[in-house]
């Protein structure tokens, strides 16, 4: 994630960077640090953002899809997404078994993801 999304990312969860800072665990520092682009945005805070903008009260989510569904998966009875009916949360899961992400560590699945249709139709 670069800085830019970031910031439009907190514009559209309508937090002030102090706010999003105690949301995310961090500091006010690092929230403006990363919005300026003087300091890479961990991994951790980035899956933290989705996780909040995707389970936002009254962000129009309501018709979620769940990933097997989106992508016509034949595996879905093994993958920890259907077990735990979070299909629209496959990309904060690790250990999913979607063809493209299986076996990456999550630093490579995270950069599948931020493009997958599972994740991009949520935000």
């Amino acid at each position: 994630m670069n800085s830019e999304t970031f910031a439009k990312l907190r514009a559209k969860l309508g937090k002030t960077q102090k706010v999003l800072a105690v949301l995310l665990g961090v500091s006010l520092k690092a929230v403006q640090s990363y919005e300026q682009g003087w300091r890479p945005i961990p991994i951790h805070v980035e899956r933290q953002l989705y996780f909040l903008l995707v389970n936002q009260r009254g962000s129009g989510h309501s018709r979620r899809q769940d990933c097997w569904t989106l992508k016509k998966c034949g595996r879905k009875k093994e993958c920890p997404a259907w077990e735990f009916q979070a299909g629209h949360l496959c990309w904060f899961l690790s250990g999913t078994r979607c063809k493209c992400t299986e076996d990456k560590t999550w630093k490579d699945k995270i950069a599948i993801c931020r493009e997958c249709e599972a994740l991009t139709s949520l935000l």
